[in-house]
């Protein structure tokens, strides 16, 4: 199962199941949360409200995400992983 689970009331994050260094995603009301165990197995979370992205990500298939949120990690010159 999906260590980041959105959820009505909130998401639902198991760190127990996440690996350390892989990246975990989801939309939650209209934003993408980037979810990060490092290696000293400090989970980081990141929030991305680009609406293009957004759509990108909804219409995506799931091998896809993972190349997109790659793309513009690196794109945007962000400090992950």
């Amino acid at each position: 199962m999906y260590p980041v689970l959105p959820k009505d009331n909130g998401i639902k994050i198991q760190p127990e199941k996440m690996e350390k260094e892989k990246l975990y995603h989801c939309i939650f009301k209209d934003k993408i949360l980037l979810f990060y165990k490092d290696v000293q197995d400090v989970l980081n979370c990141y929030e991305i409200e680009e609406e293009d992205l957004i759509q990108k990500i909804k219409t995506a298939s799931d091998d896809d995400i993972e190349k997109i949120l790659e793309d513009y990690i690196e794109q945007k010159d962000l400090n992950i992983k």
